[in-house]
C-alpha cells in the first residue's frame, strides 16, 4: 500500500499548476507563527542542522536557512525539489522510508502537513526512521491536520490524482509518538468550524 500511495502523491504534487500554486500562494499567518516558534526553540537550544521532510517548494526551508541554520530539504516530487534548488537549498528527491542519510545526522527535523500522507500501518516505521536520523536530544516538529480518525483518498480533493490522507485523534498521536520521543509540547490550532477537525502542532525530542 505504501508504494502505491507514494507513487500517486508524487504524480499529484508534480503537476505544474499545483507546483506553482504552492510556491506562490500566501502562507497562513498561523503557519508563520508555528514556524517562527520552532525557529526560536532551535536557536535557544543551539540546534544547527535541520532536515525538512516534505519540503514542497522550499519556502520554509529557505526561512530556516536565511536564519542561519544548515538545511537539507527532501520531497518526493522532483518538481518540488527543483524549486528548492532554485532557492539555493540543498534538496533531494526522497520519500519517508528512503531518507538516505547517516544515522544521527541532524539536530532537528521539521515536517509540516507531510506525515498525514503516511498510511497508519506504516507510521511506526516512518517514526522509527526519523528517530534514527535525529541526534540524541534533537528536536522534531511534527505538524499535521487531525482530531478525527479517517484514512483513505479524500473524495473532495481538487488534486489529480486525488491524495491519500490519514488523520488521527489527539490521543492517538500522543500515544504513537510517545513510543519513540519525549513530548515537549502538543498544541491544537483551530482551522475549521468543525471542532473535531483541527491542526496538531507537536514538538518532540529524541531522548539523550
Amino acid at each position: 500500500m505504501y508504494d502505491h500511495v507514494i507513487a500517486k502523491l508524487r504524480d499529484s504534487y508534480s503537476h505544474k499548476n499545483r507546483v506553482e500554486e504552492r510556491d506562490k500562494g500566501e502562507v497562513a499567518p498561523w503557519k508563520v507563527e508555528e514556524r517562527q516558534h520552532f525557529l526560536s526553540l532551535l536557536q535557544q537550544e543551539g540546534k544547527q542542522r535541520l532536515l525538512e521532510v516534505g519540503s514542497g517548494p522550499g519556502r520554509d526551508g529557505k526561512f530556516f536557512q536565511d536564519h542561519g541554520l544548515e538545511v537539507i530539504c527532501t520531497d518526493l516530487s522532483p518538481e518540488m525539489v527543483r524549486l528548492c534548488k532554485q532557492k539555493g537549498l540543498t534538496a533531494y528527491e526522497m520519500d519517508f522510508l528512503n531518507l538516505d542519510f547517516p544515522l544521527a545526522s541532524f539536530d532537528a527535523i521539521y515536517s509540516l502537513n507531510c506525515l498525514l500522507h503516511v498510511p497508519t500501518k506504516t507510521l511506526p516505521d516512518v517514526l522509527t526512521k526519523l528517530y534514527d536520523l535525529l541526534r540524541p536530544g534533537g528536536l522534531f516538529y511534527l505538524g499535521v491536520y487531525g482530531g478525527i480518525e479517517r484514512e483513505g483518498i479524500w473524495p473532495e480533493d481538487n488534486h489529480e490524482p486525488r491524495r491519500f490522507f490519514a488523520y488521527h485523534t489527539d490521543d492517538y498521536m500522543r500515544h504513537m509518538t510517545a513510543k519513540f520521543f519525549i513530548l515537549r509540547s502538543f498544541k491544537v490550532v483551530p482551522v475549521s468550524k468543525t471542532d473535531a477537525f483541527h491542526f496538531q502542532s507537536i514538538v518532540l525530542q529524541r531522548p539523550c
